[in-house]
């Protein structure tokens, strides 16, 4: 009676299984297997390490950190790197070995160009337009080339003339127009105690701020536009230019900067300004987060004016330089699925969300079109904004815009001259000779 028990239970599975097998081979159902995701690794390098990034740094982190929690098999190593290593160290070598990170910040214009002739860069057009993202962009020139887009600014900036009204009312000084206005107030500043100009440079970038300013007040913009073209006719050392230079040896030698600007920090410029002990400050908006260090005195975003660099005459331009020159690109040298959870993390920047946090958190302009309210951003923001809605023109400037040899030569000769090193002649003899070096190598190695 057991063995008959024993083989009806044998024979009623045997039923059941072929009934199984009947009814995935009628269905044309295979067996359910789990699904094994690829686990995916992006590396990100950025150079928000800086006290007036953090804002800038915090918002990217919590973008990351989102986009890893709705893609559990991407891991992205977000990793800083000083700027100046980043941009003309690190990434050179990278993009020479191709090896660079998957994706990283970077500036368009002439220091993307030759990362874009060798291929090292992706082509970003088909994932900007099937986004729906090309409208949204305030400015892409700065990153297209051949009509074809190779990487996104993040923000855009401004480079303002920041003045400390108290002073100015105080010593009776008029808010400066043009050159010689600017130098008549510099002049009564020196005597009153005051250093007329707050300046780090340490970074090497800053004092050229000053540089492009006085080329283009006294040359105006097409000059410059015909030289980084490699317009043989055209040079450096020209009437205009070496005026300009001229005007900034002579505030040089009347020690119109911050002593020892050469090895002074952003912040170190800044706390000089906000203290008080610095009447005016030439730079970027992204540093308008710092004007309320400890140093500053509480209604200190109250005492500061915010205008164009004065102009030679005061019928001329006074363009404000500035543009969309911080973005992201992307190595060409990804496999598809890393390309493709690349192409999402880029999109994930990329939201009126988070661009608007940009503007309230990291007081920055924002890369796309979104609806903001400069009166909640602060004061000085605010005066940033109405300037440049006010101004009819802007410019890139010069550093963005010269090859990356010129413009090592560039910012070289600057920071010489402050150091007293070299004359306005011969700063501008130098750079004429980067240039043409430049231009004949590029000429030798065309195909």
């Amino acid at each position: 009676m057991k063995w008959i028990m024993n083989w009806g239970w044998i024979l009623l599975y045997s039923v059941v299984l072929m009934a199984s097998v009947l009814f995935i081979a009628t269905g044309n159902r295979e067996p359910i297997e789990e699904t094994q995701t690829e686990k995916i690794t992006l590396t990100f390098r950025h150079f928000w390490i800086k006290e007036h990034d953090k804002p800038m740094l915090g918002i990217f982190e919590d973008v990351v950190r989102n986009f890893q929690e709705s893609h559990p098999n991407v891991k992205v190593n977000f990793e800083g790197m000083d700027q100046t290593v980043h941009r003309e160290q690190k990434l050179k070598s990278e993009m020479v070995t191709g090896t660079p990170p998957d994706m990283f910040v970077l500036f368009g214009g002439a220091e993307i160009e030759p990362y874009v002739r060798s291929n090292r860069l992706m082509d970003l057009s088909d994932v900007v337009t099937e986004s729906g993202l090309k409208d949204q962009f305030q400015d892409l020139q700065l990153w297209t080339f051949n009509n074809r887009i190779y990487g996104l600014p993040i923000e855009g900036n401004a480079e303002p003339l920041y003045y400390n009204k108290f002073i100015f009312n105080k010593l009776g000084i008029e808010q400066p127009e043009t050159l010689a206005q600017l130098n008549t107030a510099i002049e009564i500043l020196k005597k009153n105690g005051y250093i007329p100009f707050a300046l780090g440079n340490e970074d090497r970038w800053p004092a050229a701020i000053f540089a492009h300013y006085l080329m283009d007040r006294y040359a105006g913009p097409d000059l410059i536009n015909e030289l980084v073209q490699g317009e043989v006719t055209k040079s450096f050392s020209n009437p205009d230019y070496i005026k300009a230079f001229e005007q900034l040896e002579t505030w040089i030698q009347q020690e119109a900067f911050s002593q020892s600007s050469n090895s002074l920090s952003t912040e170190d410029a800044i706390k000089l300004f906000t203290s008080g002990k610095a009447a005016m400050y030439l730079n970027g908006n992204w540093d308008i987060n710092l004007f309320h260090n400890e140093d500053a005195p509480a209604d200190f975003q109250d005492q500061v004016g915010v205008i164009p660099f004065p102009s030679l005459q005061a019928k001329d331009s006074k363009s404000i330089a500035g543009g969309y020159t911080i973005g992201i690109g992307l190595s060409s040298n990804m496999e598809a699925a890393k390309k493709e959870a690349a192409e999402q993390l880029l999109q994930a920047f990329y939201t009126k969300e988070v661009q608007s946090r940009i503007v309230y958190e990291g007081l920055r302009i924002p890369a796309i079109k979104v609806a903001y309210d400069s009166d909640k951003t602060g004061p000085i923001f605010a005066q940033v904004i109405r300037l440049m809605e006010q101004s009819n023109q802007s410019f890139v400037p010069y550093d963005n815009i010269l090859s990356p040899e010129v413009k090592k030569s560039f910012l070289r000769v600057i920071e010489e001259m402050i150091s007293g090193k070299i004359s306005a002649k011969e700063a501008l003899e130098e750079t004429q000779k980067s240039s043409q070096e430049y231009w004949l190598q590029r000429t030798n190695s065309s195909p």
